[in-house]
């Protein structure tokens, strides 16, 4: 495992896109999950169904799809906590290209964009809530919410109009 302390510098100040923290959101009897993903400098939220349980197979799989689905300059970096779900790290690392780093233990500030999403979306799925029974289109029209969502430390900006900068920015370059 690659310790938070081993990641690169860059990621720390925000000022390029594509470093992501992510972390699992757990439901009812810890039977279901969503994994959540927020990217560093734009706060654009993903969000992954995990069916069939939580296991590092699944998480694994879940994940590969989801960042193979992103362009590369996307796909740069991924902090998660020490859970083991993340066991295969080492595949996600080969098959998607992230660099993946793990918080310290019981320090979720070091990825305090995740955090506060994760507590954004308990308004929209309670403790309790068996997760297996969110379809997939509401996790997309809860992510397209927050992602529209202005946001003070963008500026007022949504993530969404962050990332559509960016994706613009890139198509010229």
């Amino acid at each position: 495992m690659k310790s938070i302390h081993n990641r690169p510098a860059i990621v720390e100040t925000r000022a390029q896109i594509g470093h992501w923290e992510g972390d699992l959101l757990i439901g009812a009897a810890q039977r279901s999950a969503i994994a959540t993903l927020v990217e560093r400098k734009a706060r654009h939220t993903i969000l992954v169904p995990i069916r069939g349980g939580h296991s590092a197979q699944r998480v694994g799989d879940a994940l590969i799809a989801t960042f193979n689905e992103l362009p590369p300059a996307l796909r740069r970096t991924l902090t998660w906590d020490q859970g083991n779900e993340l066991f295969h790290h080492k595949r996600i690392e080969q098959a998607t290209g992230l660099g993946i780093y793990f918080a310290d233990p019981h320090s979720p500030w070091q990825r305090g964009s995740n955090e506060n999403t994760n507590g954004l979306l308990r308004q929209y799925f309670p403790k309790g809530l068996d997760l297996n029974l969110v379809s997939d289109q509401r996790l997309q029209e809860v992510a397209e919410e927050l992602n529209g969502r202005p946001r003070a430390c963008l500026n007022d900006r949504s993530p969404r109009q962050l990332m559509a900068r960016w994706q613009r920015q890139a198509c010229t370059t």
